[in-house]
């Protein structure tokens, strides 16, 4: 039985490859144009984010008064830790080499971004501190604006450039938007029992 079950793991396993090998060549090489590789670019450009933050301190301040120092303190902890257990414990664990440095896929994608991490490419930590931190706003934020679900499209287009621009897997991001979602759902749930911050169930 347990030979069985190992076959089985192995075939979904590399059947599961394929798929993300599939959706990367899709992503990377055909759902491609020269204005898209403009965009996806400019997204991941960590200046174009600033005025995003600064909107957002700014609103922390007019709802929360006082408590948006730990409103924020609270969102800065979440993102440190969730990129911490992304960009060390896991990468490190799984040490998967990202896309541009495969000594396959390397040869076959279109490499757009400056350089190409020497850390391991599961699960990608843009995609993990982008999805934490649109979950932590959104469940934070819904009340008063139903405007903060836009979050989650920011956080999915800063993850899907990732894999567009050749840094990242399909699957990378995907889990990395899991376990971020999950992160930020933590987060908020800490911000509502501490703070007191009216919050939607």
């Amino acid at each position: 039985m347990s030979i069985l079950l190992d076959s089985l793991f192995t075939v979904l396993a590399e059947q599961l490859l394929r798929l993300d090998a599939a959706l990367l060549f899709w992503v990377n090489r055909y759902f491609i144009h020269p204005s898209l590789d403009s965009l996806f670019l400019f997204i991941r450009e960590p200046m174009l984010h600033i005025p995003l933050y600064v909107f957002l301190l700014l609103f922390s301040f007019q709802l929360f008064g006082r408590k948006a120092v730990w409103w924020i303190l609270v969102g800065i902890a979440l993102i440190g830790l969730a990129d911490l257990i992304s960009s060390h414990l896991i990468k490190d664990y799984f040490n998967r080499p990202r896309p541009c440095r495969d000594p396959f896929f390397a040869y076959h994608i279109r490499f757009l971004a400056r350089y190409c991490g020497a850390n391991g490419s599961f699960t990608s930590s843009h995609a993990v501190n982008h999805f934490a931190f649109a979950t932590y706003v959104f469940m934070t934020l819904r009340s008063h604006s139903r405007w903060f679900g836009l979050f989650f499209f920011w956080a999915g287009l800063i993850a899907y450039a990732q894999v567009y621009v050749g840094v990242h897997f399909p699957s990378d991001v995907l889990a990395g938007g899991v376990l971020g979602s999950l992160f930020g759902w933590i987060g908020a749930r800490i911000a509502r029992q501490t703070l007191s911050l009216h919050i939607l169930p």
